[in-house]
């Protein structure tokens, strides 16, 4: 039966004894990972593909808890309260018999900071790392840091000579189409190896027979059979056919029907992740709009008459089927800095939202395109299409432009849309990582998926301090100023705080992991 939605933070529940078995999970989602450079991407199912290949120094299990992974241990060093010392795991190689060393650390950390990574955001208080012996790792700092291992969960090592020897030291730039040996080949140090990759069709992994971690995890998935598949009514069939036995996307209309098949099970929790919409209103004119000369985003009475004419309640209803918690900001309540006050959610109001809208001068409306991907969140187009609905009340005509994730992405990471969908996670559970890449200045260390044109030195200033304040107390406050700016600007449109529903066979054993990235050491199989 269908397990109750838990309360908003609940920390899951642990894997259950080690089982014996050992066998092929055949697992499907909605899309494919982007890549399997594993610092080209910061992006959701990129990452969960590359946690069975890669590992960083520490990870998050199932329930969102710190592991040691390829570090057994850290701590900032004794009289530098500016550098922080990493131990090293000993014996572990990389899926060709290469020994892990502190250079593959130093080398994977450099890689990640540089121009074309997507990963550079979460390293920007990082000024050296160094490589103290083979099995120590030190990481200088512009200034004492001491949230700085939450950074590192979807940090991956890489290994250096194999990066040399296959010519890709520097990361993938897909951004701009780029690709490379690391887009389809990997040598990591992960439980699971590649064996075959066609993007978009089938990636085929098999356990690593000498995975250091053998003994500590069930390990009792011995080959993985990944394949992305959009269309979710194909997607459900192959659950219920017997096709595949696992799949992250179980469609909200047809919960109730996989649930209640024998053999099958959904698991349901919230996600660590929030549905918005984002609106360019830095630029002086937009491009796919019918205002010449002016932006009516810039103008925040539009905005929020925009905030207003979304129906959450509505989407929750008819699209979601409850499958959703409306929310009023853009982190979780897993994150330091949310607050209930600050997620308290809009009151939709029709009449108050065209008066604001007369106030600002488009008492007559205008038309605007909305750019929305088609296989990334849980019914992201069904959103989208409620949502022009909902817009057209005010005045305001939308034109939906629906694309795959591949071709959605780059138009904000790359300032090519007016107004379009987004999901955030908060791997590191702290404000600091929104700022960095939705809030700070777009530049070349942070700012990268701020599509808003929103810039505010000021506000800029108060994010880099975020890094380096050691009186929590102290950083809480100006995280709470710069939640204060984002909600009073209304930069973003929350819509929902999304939630998970995990389809499988009785066979597998694992409870849903609330960044929606299964780690497939930890499951086992019945």
């Amino acid at each position: 039966m269908t397990k109750k939605l838990a309360v908003l933070g609940t920390v899951l529940l642990a894997t259950t004894a080690l089982s014996a078995s050992a066998e092929t999970l055949r697992w499907a989602r909605a899309g494919d990972s982007l890549t399997l450079d594993p610092h080209a991407q910061n992006e959701g199912p990129t990452h969960t593909l590359a946690h069975q290949i890669y590992e960083p120094l520490l990870i998050r299990d199932m329930t969102g808890k710190f592991e040691a992974a390829l570090a057994t241990d850290w701590a900032v060093k004794e009289g530098d309260p500016n550098v922080w010392v990493f131990n090293l795991r000993e014996g572990v190689k990389f899926h060709d018999g290469a020994d892990f060393t502190a250079e593959d650390v130093v080398f994977s950390f450099e890689r990640a900071k540089s121009e074309t990574s997507a990963m550079k955001e979460l390293l920007t208080s990082i000024v050296e790392v160094r490589a103290v012996d083979d099995t120590t790792v030190e990481f200088v700092t512009d200034g004492p840091n001491p949230i700085l291992p939450n950074n590192f969960t979807n940090l991956f090592m890489m290994d250096k000579g194999w990066a040399e020897a296959n010519n890709v030291v520097n990361v993938q730039d897909i951004n701009n189409g780029e690709t490379t040996f690391a887009a389809t080949n990997a040598m990591g140090t992960g439980p699971y190896k590649v064996v075959s990759r066609e993007p978009d069709v089938k990636t085929v992994l098999e356990q690593n027979a000498d995975y250091w971690g053998a003994g500590d995890f069930p390990l009792d998935v011995t080959r993985i059979e990944y394949t992305p598949i959009q269309n979710a009514s194909t997607r459900v069939a192959a659950l219920l056919s017997g096709e595949v036995d696992f799949i992250q996307d179980v469609p909200v209309q047809d919960l109730v029907r996989v649930d209640g098949t024998d053999g099958l099970t959904v698991k349901t929790a919230p996600q660590n992740r929030v549905i918005f919409f984002g609106m360019n209103s830095g630029a002086d004119d937009l491009e796919r709009d019918n205002v010449s000369g002016k932006n009516p985003l810039a103008d925040a009475k539009v905005r929020q008459a925009m905030n207003m004419a979304i129906n959450r309640d509505a989407i929750k209803k008819v699209v979601m089927r409850e499958q959703s918690l409306p929310a009023g900001m853009i982190a979780p309540p897993f994150v330091n800095g949310w607050t209930e006050a600050l997620d308290t959610v809009p009151e939709g109001d029709i009449a108050a939202a065209k008066a604001l809208m007369e106030e600002a001068g488009y008492g007559d409306g205008f038309s605007i395109q909305l750019d929305c991907p088609n296989d990334r969140y849980v019914n992201d187009e069904g959103i989208c299409q409620a949502a022009v609905g909902m817009f057209g009340q005010i005045g305001i005509t939308v034109n939906l432009d629906a694309k795959p994730k591949a071709q959605h992405f780059p138009l904000i990471t790359n300032g090519q849309t007016d107004f379009y969908m987004l999901g955030w996670g908060v791997p590191t559970y702290d404000s600091e990582y929104v700022f960095n890449f939705l809030v700070h200045t777009r530049g070349e260390e942070r700012g990268s998926w701020n599509g808003t044109g929103f810039s505010d030195a000021d506000i800029d200033a108060k994010i880099v301090s975020l890094a380096s304040e050691t009186d929590l107390e102290a950083r809480d406050a100006t995280i709470a100023e710069i939640w204060d700016t984002v909600q009073s600007e209304t930069l973003y449109l929350p819509i929902h705080h999304q939630v998970l529903n995990w389809g499988m066979t009785d066979a597998v054993g694992i409870e849903v992991s609330p960044e929606d990235d299964p780690k497939f050491k930890y499951f086992e199989m019945n």
